[in-house]
């Protein structure tokens, strides 16, 4: 448990430092203390119902468009960063981590990638995290699709 609300934590500083100064969203100031959740959806409508009601720990399934690029977090576990518009209009931040699962080599902006993982909510949309496999077999496996190919 503390490896997840450390990663969390990290996964929060990083999309803060690296996604809320330059987008022109507004500032993050406070994230809510995690929330657990054993909601399942197999659309992005989970994500925006997430979202409203401020809730983390969710596991959620859905598809969006690569709006932006961002630099790979290297603290710790490495992860792919992405952020993806979903159809509702809200954007969130794709996590991947690249030590248990393979890079999305060949993304760019505008492609389209669908995903399963846990949503865990901030004040710019949202991360979503646990896109691959549990090596322990602990948790639920998330994974990516990205033209035709699943990385998880």
């Amino acid at each position: 448990m503390k490896k997840i609300l450390l990663l969390i934590a990290a996964v929060a500083a990083a999309f803060y430092v690296g996604y809320g100064k330059t987008n022109g969203f507004r500032q993050l100031t406070t994230l809510p203390a995690t929330q657990t959740s054993t909601e399942h959806s197999g659309s992005s409508n989970a994500v925006q119902a997430a979202f409203n009601e401020q809730k983390s720990g969710v596991q959620v399934q859905g598809e969006g468009v690569v709006s932006k690029l961002l630099a790979d977090d290297n603290d710790g576990s490495r992860h792919q960063r992405f952020i993806l518009a979903l159809s509702s209009g809200q954007t969130i931040l794709v996590a991947h981590n690249i030590d248990l699962a393979p890079r999305i080599a060949t993304l760019k902006s505008g492609d389209s990638v669908a995903f399963n993982g846990v949503y865990e909510w901030n004040a710019k949309g949202g991360v979503v995290h646990w896109t691959h496999h549990d090596p322990d077999g602990r948790h639920q496996a998330g994974w990516l699709r990205h033209a035709g190919q699943d990385y998880q």
